[in-house]
């Protein structure tokens, strides 16, 4: 899928989220600041709507927190970056020379 297939996707879903809170374009237009226009061109997906106006819409919907969800999971660059920590190296302990201790048992004799 290529990035303007995942913007396309991604206007769809935000219609579908105005039609099931029944506003109009224009009643979104005028509450996120921006022109029907706008607000269309988002639900197009067209990459040329600033990231800015893609909050305002959401935030009229009450979904302005989706966008915390963008590079939240980033599996690649975890693992780019545990590649870049420095190796830790434990020293070896040099062997200690086992030394046979002699262990005096004392027993109490009870009559």
């Amino acid at each position: 899928m290529s990035a303007r297939d995942y913007l396309e996707t991604t206007g769809k879903q935000i219609r579908k989220a105005r039609l099931r809170r029944n506003l109009t374009v224009n009643e979104v237009a005028e509450r996120a600041g921006t022109t029907a226009v706008t607000v269309l061109n988002v639900e197009k997906g067209l990459p040329s709507v600033s990231i800015g106006k893609v909050a305002a819409v959401l935030e009229v919907l009450g979904l302005e927190k989706d966008l915390l969800f963008i590079a939240a999971s980033d599996p690649k660059g975890r693992e780019l970056q545990d590649e870049n920590l420095p190796k830790r190296v434990r020293k070896q302990k040099p062997k200690k020379k086992s030394v046979a201790k002699k262990v005096v048992v004392k027993t109490k004799v009870v009559k």
